[in-house]
């Protein structure tokens, strides 16, 4: 197969010698990696209808058709390249943005880029059980379509590492091959990247809140100064936005699972257990845990860091365009401190809280996803509404973290903490029921586990009865 089959690029690699001698050192262990922590029991005998990106155009970045896992072509694609393009933000604002690494900002880039690629192979490490216990055909496609395209946006980082970092850059990719998601020695540089996910309730909250979370990352660093950063990470979007998809439609038919056992039955949202559904209680609680563990994601409410990369032109914010001021020296952001023991209004400058810019532009986001949830309760007649927490509950970095705050952000004392935890987070109890629920995998065309309402559609205008997933005999 030609080096163009293997690995679709628009980066010229059939005549960049250099790039192509490292990835043809790095591609078979990414393949060994893959074949060990990817998806487990559906490397061989199974044929996936995936969409694969060959070209960066409208007709060529989503192409359907089955496809053996580890055939699967993982490609290196950047967006294409905008004409006398300035860095839109910061120190340098206004002054061409950079085809090469500038010297004095090389380790804060590869800092930020090998946060960003060591994401990418952990989401999947975090999935790899899942396929064992999948809710339908349709759902378990979906899984591996994440799952792949985070394996390119792996690949999209490497390529940047490979190409703009030299020696370092090619120790760092092979890094990103050695850590491992949970791995006590050797674990997953973010905190949320390092949460098991052992059922479809956490898989669903994952790609609702945490991609999420990915995508306002993308989002600031496609404003960098780094041009080959900035166009990589705006064609990862047109990808991201598919895994939010999957989260947000996910726990919305399990909301409407739910809405439509209560109905049946006319009772509480707590019955929906006896009829085999998940009740809204529950899935108030991992909205919770994936919430918040999300928030972390951002970083210190108050960085030295953020507003170094913003006045360096490295790391901007969501649509800098949208911004008036974008030097950002004169302005305060208003923020909740905690100071001998009781919350504060602040003036924080507003260089040093461009995370928590960040940071409530994303709440705003999740909050339309959690309004479309209700409105699906609102349809069944019912009066139950799901909420995000406050953004003090159960942060673990941050200025909040090590203070008791329940879900409304108020201060509780340590031992009411401990006496309701139960009542905000997921149970062991909890984790129990829900693994019980997906005891065996549903395999059927168009079949569907009791606890999950049926999609509204099927993928690429396919019924939803397709099969999404083909096992060879």
């Amino acid at each position: 197969m030609e080096l163009e089959e293997r690995i679709p690029n628009n980066v010229n690699l059939s005549s960049d010698k250099r790039l192509q001698r490292a990835l043809e050192h790095w591609q078979p262990r990414y393949l060994d990696w893959w074949r060990d922590m990817g998806p487990e029991g559906f490397q061989t005998h199974h044929q996936i209808y995936l969409r694969t990106a060959v070209s960066a155009d409208a007709k060529g970045w989503a192409q359907f058709d089955y496809v053996k896992l580890p055939d699967y072509r993982w490609g290196i694609f950047l967006a294409e390249p905008t004409p006398d393009r300035t860095i839109g933000f910061g120190d340098l604002y206004g002054q061409p943005v950079w085809q090469e690494v500038p010297g004095e900002h090389r380790n804060a880039l590869r800092r930020l880029i090998v946060t960003q690629g060591d994401t990418e192979p952990a989401s999947v490490e975090q999935q790899r059980q899942l396929g064992q216990i999948c809710p339908s055909l349709y759902d378990l496609r979906n899984l591996f379509q994440v799952n792949v395209e985070e394996g390119r946006h792996l690949w999209a980082m490497v390529y940047l590492l490979h190409s703009h970092f030299g020696r370092d850059g090619r120790e760092e990719a092979e890094g990103l091959l050695d850590r491992r998601s949970g791995n006590q020695d050797r674990p997953r540089i973010l905190g949320a990247f390092n949460e098991p996910i052992t059922n479809w309730l956490d898989f669903f909250m994952f790609t609702m809140f945490t991609d999420r979370d990915g995508k306002y990352q993308l989002l600031a660093l496609a404003e960098s100064g780094f041009d080959p950063l900035s166009r990589t990470t705006r064609f990862m979007l047109t990808e991201e936005a598919h895994h939010m998809f999957v989260g947000e439609t996910g726990v919305n038919r399990v909301v409407e699972r739910a809405a439509q056992l209560m109905c049946e039955q006319k009772g509480l949202a707590e019955d929906v257990r006896a009829r085999g559904g998940i009740d809204l209680p529950t899935v108030q609680r991992y909205l919770n845990f994936w919430f918040a563990v999300s928030l972390d994601l951002f970083g210190g409410e108050i960085s030295s860091n953020a507003a170094a990369y913003f006045a360096s032109g490295l790391k901007g914010r969501d649509h800098e365009e949208r911004q008036k001021d974008h030097l950002a020296l004169e302005g305060f952001y208003p923020m909740d401190v905690v100071e001998q023991g009781a919350l504060a209004r602040k003036e924080v400058p507003l260089r040093t809280a461009l995370n928590e810019v960040l940071r409530d532009g994303y709440i705003e986001d999740c909050q339309r996803g959690v309004d479309r949830w209700n409105k699906t309760l609102e349809k069944y007649g019912l009066s139950d509404r799901l909420s995000l927490p406050h953004k003090r509950f159960n942060r673990r970095i941050g200025i909040y973290s090590g203070q008791a705050f329940d879900p409304e952000g108020r201060p509780v004392s340590p031992e009411e903490w401990a006496r309701r935890r139960d009542d905000w987070l997921p149970s062991r109890a909890d984790g129990e029921y829900i693994q019980s629920l997906m005891a065996k995998p549903v395999v059927g065309a168009g079949q569907m586990a009791n606890w999950l309402a049926p999609p509204a559609r099927g993928i690429n205008d396919q019924p939803i009865a397709f099969e999404y997933v083909r096992a060879e005999a």
